[in-house]
């Protein structure tokens, strides 16, 4: 029987859906072999979550099963020499960093915070500002070793189990629960990176520079200004980073020290940086975000490509420097949407979704763009060419006029050839992500699902929600589709 101690309201990280679900966290394989028994032993299916830094519903399994791999925490094995690196799905991109930056090693790609545990990274297939020139994270995998519902441990590379490998990184959560995970780290020769911001007059403008640039940076992110109308739509700014070549630091003992790289607990010395999410509270309005978007894009002319330093930690997990950001938008909560759209494509995709925002009056409080290269995962939103992110405030007033907006934006990403990010998802349909794509992606998932997970153990809210050809029979025949 299910043990209603286990009962917990787990939530998406953007605070717009929660549910209850039966929490379980073992600490070990055998852990996860009774969890699965348990399932089975009640018709319950099993949803795998790690940090819970999915935006929307990809680690929450209403009413069923959720198994939270954060116990599951060792760094199995470490060479400072070759910088190959073994290590449990719970372990924190934070934890690894913290235990390499030392030997002069650094994750190859990143994301925006250091707080995923690298089985979600790679359950999701995560992605940085270097993802034109490294790639996704999953490139970067030597090799895994999975644990299957049916209790069998399956060991992948590229070369052993390829099939399986390139579909197990990506897949959201469905084939099975990565139970170790070895991956090749970056050597660097300093805890520090040059910095540089490059003011842009609009979107083409943006896009252009990007591309003029990716050549010679390391690291490149674009910001837009979402209220800019006419001629300044699509106006920002870019980051520019370059890595330190080897003997440039003068003292890299003292840069590739954890103690150079953890932030400060104070601003400027006076004000904790966690109590600055309630006085961003105040600006998270159309009417502050407006100001705020101006004040950064009169600040990026000011400092058109200056050049200046900053460490690994504060150029690359910027979210981490306000603790609880998120909950600025409370009550109501925010839901992002990403798209990635070829680089033919991506200057008309970009700008119809920006009028478009500015024509239902929800324009983004925060606008990101990234540059792209294609990569060989079965499930993979990556093409060559760009992403833009926005963040949008959900409200009791907004809330209908948004869902509606989203949806058009999703026509205008198909129209242009785009994709999409489960992570990031909350709103998507399952026609959507059908058309992206494509039947025979979609049959070879299928077949790959009734191959290894043969009683449809592994699902999810967001698997049930896209992806209804995979759960055609469920253990529990009350699951819906949510």
């Amino acid at each position: 029987m299910l043990n209603s101690n286990h009962l917990e309201l787990s939530s998406a990280w953007g605070l717009t859906y929660q549910a209850l679900n039966y929490v379980h966290r073992p600490s070990t394989v055998e852990g996860i072999r009774q969890v699965f028994t348990l399932a089975k032993e009640n018709g319950r299916t099993v949803g795998l979550r790690g940090s819970g830094r999915s935006y929307g519903d990809a680690a929450v399994n209403a009413e069923q099963i959720l198994l939270e791999l954060t116990r599951m925490t060792r760094i199995l094995d470490w060479n400072p020499e070759t910088g190959k690196l073994t290590v449990e799905p719970g372990v924190t991109i934070r934890d690894i960093w913290r235990y390499i930056i030392g030997d002069g090693w650094w994750l190859p790609v990143v994301p925006g915070t250091a707080f995923p545990t690298i089985g979600g990274a790679l359950g999701m297939n995560l992605h940085g500002k270097n993802q034109y020139k490294a790639g996704t994270l999953g490139e970067h995998v030597l090799e895994f070793t999975a644990l299957l519902s049916t209790g069998e441990l399956l060991h992948c590379s590229p070369e052993k189990n390829p099939e399986f490998f390139y579909a197990m990184i990506g897949s959201f959560g469905v084939l099975g629960v990565f139970t170790s995970i070895t991956l090749q780290m970056k050597r660097i020769y300093s805890g520090q990176m040059h910095i540089s911001t490059h003011a842009t007059a609009n979107l083409q403008d943006l896009l252009n520079t990007m591309e003029q640039r990716k050549a010679s940076s390391d690291y490149l992110i674009g910001w837009i200004d979402c209220f800019a109308k006419g001629q300044a739509l699509g106006r920002g700014q870019l980051q520019i980073a370059h890595e330190f070549t080897p003997g440039e630091d003068p003292n890299p003992q003292r840069t590739l020290s954890v103690q150079f790289q953890e932030p400060p607990e104070e601003l400027f010395g006076i004000v904790p940086r966690s109590i600055l999410w309630r006085f961003i509270k105040y600006f998270v309005n159309p009417l502050g975000m407006r100001l705020t978007s101006l004040g950064n894009y009169l600040m990026g002319l000011l400092k058109n490509d200056k050049q200046g330093l900053e460490s690994y930690v504060s150029a690359n997990f910027l979210l981490d420097y306000f603790p609880r950001w998120k909950e600025t938008y409370l009550p109501g909560g925010l839901i992002q949407h990403q798209s990635f759209i070829p680089a033919e494509h991506a200057y008309a995709g970009f700008r119809e979704i920006l009028q478009t925002c500015h024509d239902y009056g929800l324009p983004a409080y925060l606008a990101v763009v990234k540059r792209y290269r294609p990569d060989p995962f079965l499930i993979s939103y990556s093409v060559d060419g760009f992403s833009m992110a926005l963040d949008f405030h959900v409200t009791r007033r907004n809330r209908q006029r948004l869902q509606e907006m989203v949806a058009h934006l999703d026509e205008i990403v198909l129209k242009h050839h785009g994709r999409f990010y489960m992570a990031k998802d909350a709103t998507l349909y399952p026609h959507t992500v059908s058309t992206f794509l494509g039947e025979t992606t979609l049959a070879q998932l299928t077949a790959l699902k009734s191959k290894y997970d043969p009683q449809n153990l592994l699902q999810t809210n967001l698997s049930r929600r896209l992806f209804p050809q995979i759960h055609i029979t469920t253990p529990n025949a009350q699951i819906e589709s949510n």
